[in-house]
């Protein structure tokens, strides 16, 4: 069964994506306690001072996401903080997709026509954007070459992908705008690459008060969920990410049919990453095979801020699957624990970082792997729910975004001015 929300549906009578102004006190009751009063301290050392974040996109990826909860609360604590998105044309974010697939290790062609492309759209947007602050972010690698017209501010390079085996030729074309950095950030150890700039660890973060992390009602989720068309008489097994290779759908439709066997059960595959992308058209298309005339599987396309569904969704399932290959950090592994679910999934790097193997969830390295933890929880509800509660704790001790503001207060306080 297949859902298309797409375009008119997306995110119902209720879209919450424009309220951003959660006040920092409000996360004492989520986060470890002392915390808010720490990020107030910490707050005082930088105050007036200003900063500026620069992404590909306002909506859609992990930095948009993070950004849009970031800044504001950075604003709230005296820091004179903004955000600004580059423009660009179709050729050039078709050139940067390749970018991002090479970065990530596949092999792809990419022309000199192609990095010019790359160039010019840089060039462009650092004239035009406002890039004066005392320290300018640079997220991930679309905007990576605005460094060369660099003109005040200590600059950092946010790179939100895992790096550890690039294409050569990709990577060297990167490189030499990262060496311009006075600094560079990777989510975990083994993404970086070596460079002689200074580099710092941080894991990225999920928003618990944000509408893709609140708490809901039973009859909201309910609502939400029968408007997918999704039926909540089976348990539920979901995995949310985009149609896309790395993230393996097709594997996890393989894991579900080996505990069809034994179980009674459904799989949900939602995600985005299809409109405007023949990858993620095929990627679709060749699920929609896999999943043949199976009712109990669902594929439901999403945009990109269907925040209130993708809640919906993980809240009402049973177990969380997130059969990635690769995957840059994927907090939707965070976002499942945090709503009480254990999380079975793949031996991507930064998907394995998250889960605490037989604690909150296990790290797998095959479908048939998948398939038999799976089973196991099915056939013990008590480790599910025992599961699920410690990894709402380990979530809430590293992985909220008090945490991260921290991070970022810190790194404006210790990053010279220039």
């Amino acid at each position: 069964m297949e859902r298309d929300l797409t375009s008119a549906e997306q995110n119902g009578p209720e879209k919450e994506g424009s309220a951003l102004t959660t006040a920092l006190d409000d996360y004492r009751e989520v986060s470890p306690k002392g915390t808010v009063d720490f990020l107030y301290r910490l707050s005082d050392l930088v105050k007036g001072r200003s900063v500026v974040h620069v992404s590909a996109v306002r909506y859609g990826g992990g930095a948009a996401e993070l950004l849009r909860r970031l800044v504001p609360m950075l604003t709230a604590l005296g820091v004179e903080a903004r955000w600004e998105v580059i423009a660009g044309t179709q050729e050039f974010f078709a050139v940067v997709k390749r970018l991002t697939d090479a970065l990530q290790g596949r092999d792809e062609k990419i022309t000199e026509d192609m990095y010019q492309t790359f160039r010019e759209i840089n060039e462009r947007n650092a004239k035009a954007l406002n890039l004066e602050a005392d320290m300018v972010m640079i997220h991930d690698h679309q905007p990576a070459g605005m460094v060369e017209h660099r003109t005040s501010g200590a600059w950092l390079w946010r790179c939100h992908l895992d790096l550890s085996q690039p294409q050569r030729r990709a990577w060297t074309f990167l490189r030499r705008y990262a060496l311009k950095y006075d600094a560079a950030i990777f989510s975990l150890s083994g993404f970086a690459q070596r460079l002689p700039i200074p580099k710092f660890l941080m894991y990225p973060s999920i928003d618990p008060l944000s509408p893709k992390n609140r708490e809901m009602a039973r009859s909201e989720i309910n609502q939400i969920v029968d408007r997918l068309g999704i039926p909540r008489t089976k348990p539920m097994i979901l995995q949310v990410a985009k149609f896309e290779r790395f993230n393996d759908p097709l594997g996890a439709i393989h894991a579900y049919r080996i505990v069809k066997k034994h179980h009674d059960c459904r799989l949900v595959l939602a995600g985005s990453g299809v409109m405007h992308n023949p990858e993620g058209e095929a990627v679709l298309a060749e699920s929609r095979e896999a999943a043949g005339r199976d009712p109990d599987i669902h594929l439901v396309q999403l945009p990109p801020e269907a925040d209130l569904e993708i809640n919906a969704l993980q809240r009402t399932a049973t177990i969380v699957l997130q059969k990635s290959i690769k995957e840059g950090f994927g907090v939707t592994v965070s976002e499942a624990m945090w709503k009480g679910k254990p999380v079975v999934g793949g031996n991507a790097e930064g998907i394995a970082a998250q889960i605490i193997d037989e604690v909150t969830g296990y790290v797998v390295h095959s479908a048939e792997g998948a398939g038999f933890r799976l089973r196991h929880l099915l056939n013990n509800p008590g480790l599910i729910t025992r599961m699920g509660a410690v990894g709402r704790e380990h979530v809430r001790r590293n992985f909220l975004i008090t945490r991260q503001l921290g991070d970022f207060l810190t790194l404006l306080k210790i990053m010279p001015l220039q």
